[in-house]
């Protein structure tokens, strides 16, 4: 077993805590501290005299053991027995102690404990056993044994069961950027921890070994590169976190890790993967009565370290018991409450987080087209675009992205602005297309989105633009923009960008039932992930659970206002040959969305003529269809 470990055994007197304790002390070599020793002279002549200690009796003696144990969890643990009755004394004891406690519970009849204190000595008299039972109150948590039990076997229960004789709480497979940074937090939070990461001769040794060794936070973390010898050092249930690529690596060590897991295990997918294979892997390990959970883990590496958003989806059952590690681990929103909340079973979890991923893409791409347009054709310089940046971080417009947007726009590497030295090429890594692709499946428009990833791959195709800009002259005409109005069109844009997305996951959740609360999508969202922002803690704030955003009364009024500002930027933007398509996108949308009669009566007649798909009627019930014989 480890050091420094505080175990606690509690229960009413004469369970065997203090035999039950020098045991495991023995064992374990963790020092051991019976509660009663700390007990004033009055406490135990009160008790001696047969009177029950009452609680503003036992309030200098809990202050004191809190002391204790908050000394203990610096130096080597400690195993105190202590009767700890009310659930208000448990609070008291591990008041600031930062470390996570271990309890036990002994447990058994009042007539076998009031036999065994008759047999021993004690200033505690039987006849006391009663008023302890009326104040004792069972916890929910901890190891829980009967005292029925010889002692040998209590403390063998308590070191298979509470100990797991240093198995691990939970394992992380994939020590990638993303899987150390997790790594390193579910550590720092107190948990026992195990790492895997394959071993490849010659390129890939002893990285699991080498990561462990290199934090100090890791000291008791378990590293393996055997996969077998990675499962077996988990406690039961087992629950794995997978952080490897998306796609077939998943499958791959899935297929691997089944056959070593049991009834009940559970594997959480915290890498990017599609939706659809999240569904199809929680479905087929449910078969084999493995627990799946695909959840979005947001926030970068720095994000996965210092606290990320998290996305489960999946199996309830599982989540019921990793949550308490996913919340720890997570980013806390204004209110300290833990930026992870269960979204829905089967794929949902990878769905949300697929489309946060799109609404950044939109995100970006609008701060790249407002930088674009002021360094273009407004003539503002990089740091004057970042110190107006800044000011708008001081309004309703202020968001991470904006916020480390400023710091690029600062950055130089010599005399030269760093950003001057960045090929003008953007990558993607599928989420972006998935969410357009989705939307396509489920008749969503999202068109800022996927604007924001046609403009990512019109990038990529840098030598064809080369060639181009050398026929096609590019204008260099200074426009006349008020920026506060810029800054109101980009902020409307955004509104759009964000309905969209919560559009599509609307449509999803009622497709395949997964019930979406947009209430908890939305709070875990203001903190630790990519698209945290002060839109975002409005859009949380939201007390009706809307999806609609364009249409709910708290962004009406700005969205009216804002909305013959987009028109003229765009209108501005038109005079250049600048690309700025999800401004444009933006404001198709909204003309759309906001329009009563649409074009598609002509849409409509067109299918009609040419292929007699029929169309409904503004004078007829809806869902009646008519044919038209249109040559006759």
């Amino acid at each position: 077993m480890v050091s420094k470990h505080i175990i606690i055994i509690i229960g009413v007197s004469g369970v065997g805590k203090t035999t039950i304790g020098l045991k495991l002390s023995e064992l374990s070599t963790i020092p051991f501290a019976d509660a009663d020793d700390y007990h004033p002279a009055s406490n135990i002549a009160k008790m001696q005299s047969g009177q029950p200690l009452d609680d503003a009796d036992r309030a200098p003696w809990l202050a004191k053991l809190n002391k204790l144990l908050q000394q203990a969890e610096k130096s080597n643990g400690i195993i105190l027995a202590c009767s700890a009755l009310k659930e208000s004394y448990r609070v008291q004891l591990s008041h600031k102690v930062t470390g996570k406690i271990l309890w036990v519970v002994l447990t058994g009849s009042q007539e076998l404990i009031t036999h065994r204190m008759r047999l021993r000595h004690h200033y505690f008299k039987p006849e006391l056993l009663q008023s302890q039972y009326n104040s004792w109150e069972l916890p929910d948590y901890g190891c829980q044994i009967d005292i029925e039990k010889k002692p040998e076997e209590i403390v063998k229960l308590i070191t298979d069961k509470l100990l797991m004789r240093r198995k691990s709480e939970i394992g992380l497979v994939g020590l990638g950027v993303m899987g150390k940074s997790l790594s390193r937090n579910i550590a720092g939070k107190n948990y026992k921890l195990s790492v895997y990461n394959r071993q490849v001769i010659g390129s890939e040794e002893n990285i699991a070994r080498d990561f462990v060794s290199e934090h100090i936070e890791l000291k008791e973390t378990l590293a393996f590169d055997d996969l077998d010898a990675f499962v077996e050092s988990l406690q039961s249930p087992k629950t794995v976190f997978l952080m490897v690529n998306a796609g077939s690596p998943v499958d791959a060590v899935i297929d691997l890790l089944s056959p070593l897991l049991s009834d009940g295990d559970i594997i959480i997918d915290g890498g990017n993967s599609h939706y659809k294979d999240t569904e199809r892997r929680y479905h087929t390990l449910a078969k084999n009565n493995i627990l799946y959970i695909g959840t979005g883990v947001s926030g970068g590496e720095e994000g996965a370290l210092r606290g990320p958003s998290i996305m489960p989806g999946g199996s309830n059952e599982a989540y019921a018991s990793v949550a308490g590690i996913l919340q720890d681990i997570a980013a806390k929103d204004s209110t300290g409450a833990s930026c992870c909340a269960y979204i829905g079973k089967g794929g949902a979890g990878h769905f949300v987080k697929m489309v946060h991923n799109g609404i950044e893409y939109g995100e970006m791409q609008l701060i790249a087209e407002v930088y674009g347009l002021m360094h273009y054709h407004l003539g503002k310089t990089k740091e004057e675009i970042a110190n107006i940046f800044n000011t708008w971080s001081n309004t309703d417009s202020n968001s991470y992205l904006l916020e480390i947007t400023v710091d690029i726009l600062r950055r130089k590497e010599n005399e030269d602005y760093l950003l001057d030295l960045i090929l003008d090429k953007s990558g993607n890594k599928g989420t972006g297309s998935w969410t357009t692709i989705a939307a396509c499946e489920l008749g969503v428009a999202i068109p800022t989105l996927t604007a924001a990833l046609y403009a990512r791959y019109q990038s990529a195709a840098y030598d064809s633009r080369q060639k181009a800009a050398l026929i096609y002259p590019t204008s260099k005409k200074v426009l006349e923009i008020d920026l506060d109005e810029l800054r109101q069109a980009y902020q409307l844009a955004r509104i759009i960008n964000h309905n969209q997305g919560y559009e599509l996951i609307a449509a999803a959740s009622e497709k395949y039932n997964w019930g979406v609360n947009f209430s908890d999508l939305s709070r875990i969202w203001t903190n630790g992930c990519i698209i945290r922002s002060q839109l975002m803690t409005e859009i949380a704030g939201l007390s009706d659970n809307s999806h609609q955003l364009i249409l709910h009364p708290n962004f009406t009024n700005v969205c009216t206002a804002a909305r013959p500002l987009l028109n003229k930027i765009i209108i501005e933007i038109s005079k250049t040959q600048l690309s700025a398509p999800c401004f444009t996108s933006a404001l198709q949308y909204l003309n759309a969305y906001t329009q009563k009669r649409s074009l598609a009566n002509v849409i409509q007649a067109q299918r009609d003529y040419f292929g007699a798909h029929t169309y409904e009627r503004v004078d007829a019930d809806r869902g009646q269809k008519f044919h038209t014989n249109w040559t006759s």
